[in-house]
């Protein structure tokens, strides 16, 4: 069946990307925790501060519970550039690989053009969202150089393209109903 490997794939590559979530739980949720106790501990002492007389303590708690709020927000990066690049780039392009090699299996058109399309979502799947793993992830300097080619999206773009012509052209006609 033609499209087998992209359902293949796409199921493996979604179980790639869904263990993104316990990684990133692993990894980055405790110092998100601690930033985060640090800044409402900071709130406290702001509103206790507020109620205060002295304008000087007042100024230094300000400061102190600002610099809390950044280092929350600095916690909070690597969590989001995870979920917005790789996580979710990975779930849906492992989907558009399941769905493509579904479709693939109800095309009659050539089998070279099967082809086209199947290796296009494959390299464009591994090309965007597997370079977005390499360098948000694993931090490798190398893999921003090859997504900014934009090669990955064009690949998975030009085979959006071929699979709507396909399937402009290559659904089979309904058999007819006997009774």
């Amino acid at each position: 069946m033609s499209g087998k490997k992209n359902v293949v794939f796409g199921f493996f590559y979604l179980v790639l990307t869904a263990l993104l979530g316990p990684y990133m739980i692993t990894q980055y949720m405790g110092p998100l925790q601690h930033a985060s106790q640090e800044y409402a501990s900071a709130v406290a002492e702001l509103n206790q501060a507020g109620q205060g007389s002295d304008p000087g303590e007042l100024e230094r708690v300000q400061t102190l519970t600002m610099l809390a709020l950044d280092k929350k927000f600095k916690a909070d990066d690597p969590i989001d550039s995870i979920k917005g690049g790789p996580h979710a780039h990975g779930n849906l392009e492992a989907l558009l690989n399941i769905a493509v090699g579904v479709v693939l299996g109800l095309l009659t058109v050539a089998p070279w053009w099967k082809e086209a399309i199947s290796w296009l979502f494959i390299g464009g799947a591994l090309l965007h969202s597997g370079i977005l793993y390499l360098g948000v992830v694993l931090g490798q300097g190398w893999a921003w150089a090859v997504l900014n080619t934009g090669i990955g999206p064009l690949m998975l773009l030009a085979g959006l393209l071929l699979a709507g012509v396909a399937s402009v052209r290559g659904f089979s006609p309904r058999p007819t109903e006997t009774r």
